[in-house]
């Protein structure tokens, strides 16, 4: 009977990518990896590394100082009860300056080569798995095996960029903890769409049972879909008053307002994302409480906008202030992340 994978990028994805790494003490664990490796088992998943290493190619590290590495991976996996069914690497690359390794392969991605030896050596079935990764190779890599395909894409980071007629992933998120998420989801989904089998006996408790689940299926849905910060947006873009009595000059600071505003939900609503699988730290709240104050001082300069009164000394004060406490916030937050 074949089993089910999670193929996992190793750099960026499970451990934290500092560059090309050549030393085992350079390995670090991203936060949760251990604890999704422990989810996928739970799943009923083997978790397997899949990486291209094309620093051996290149003369930057050895394969003996890579396995090195690799033993390190897993003594910390291991030191927080998790472990990695298998760990498969391509060390060559076409531009490598090591003769023995300078050479195309299979198994470079997005080349599904070390997904189909996986599959092959441990009776993997590569439509039930997943591939993780947080780049397009990996996607790729991934579609090509038939697999399922999570892009690991963090607010912080700069977003994907995809060439004409590469695949894009069947889903995004912003660490490996919400992509934990995301195949539990799937997985429920899939779950009840499967017809029922007709039972031989009736069993009052399976009826209770079907009956329930469903509702329990719709609390988890409506927790995943609200977004209460949204509902901030519709304020400054709905005011008859203001544009029928304004002036150019009001005109101008509301505009440049709303775009100020606008940006500043944007990144919330995918910091929002990001903290749900987050740990809290005195950073993360003290930015929080320092964006509420930013978004109190944008109402009260669209409220100075709005006045008959058109105190512009005040909207430019209310603004100015937005702007630096602004300024904190973000600082705040990539203190947080370099942390």
């Amino acid at each position: 009977m074949s089993s089910k994978a999670i193929f996992l990028d190793r750099d960026g994805t499970l451990i934290e990518d500092p560059g090309y790494i050549n030393h085992p003490d350079q390995v670090k664990l991203l936060d949760g990896s251990a604890e999704a490796l422990i989810e996928f088992k739970t799943l009923g998943y083997k978790s397997v590394v899949v990486s291209n290493q094309s620093g051996v190619a290149r003369g930057m590290v050895t394969e003996k100082a890579l396995i090195d590495i690799h033993k390190r991976l897993k003594q910390l996996l291991a030191e927080r009860g998790a472990f990695l069914d298998g760990i498969y690497y391509c060390p060559y690359h076409p531009d490598g300056v090591v003769a023995k390794y300078r050479k195309e392969s299979d198994w470079r991605k997005p080349n599904p080569g070390m997904l189909l030896a996986a599959a092959e050596e441990m009776s993997l079935d590569l439509g039930q798995s997943w591939m993780i990764g947080n780049s397009g190779r990996d996607i790729e890599a991934g579609f090509q095996a038939g697999c399922k395909t999570i892009l690991i894409e963090g607010p912080l980071s700069p977003h994907k960029s995809f060439e004409p007629g590469q695949p894009r992933p069947d889903y995004k998120a912003v660490n490996i903890k919400e992509a934990v998420n995301i195949i539990k989801q799937y997985n429920r989904s899939t779950k009840k769409t499967e017809p029922e089998m007709p039972d031989k006996e009736f069993n009052p408790n399976e009826q209770i049972m079907q009956i329930e689940q469903p509702e329990q299926a719709e609390e988890e849905n409506s927790n995943i879909i609200e977004e209460p910060v949204s509902t901030i947006v519709e304020e400054p873009t709905e005011s008859p008053e203001f544009e029928e009595g304004s002036n150019d000059e009001q005109e101008t600071l509301l505009d440049g307002t709303e775009q100020l505003l606008s940006s500043i939900l944007r990144q919330l609503k995918s910091m929002q994302r990001a903290d749900m699988f987050g740990e809290f730290s005195m950073m993360k709240l003290m930015a929080g409480i320092v964006q509420i104050v930013v978004l109190c001082c944008l109402l009260v300069t669209i409220w100075f906008l709005l006045s008959p009164d058109g105190q512009n000394n005040a909207v430019f004060v209310s603004l100015g202030f937005a702007m630096v406490l602004q300024v904190m916030a973000l600082t705040f937050y990539i203190m947080h992340s370099r942390k």
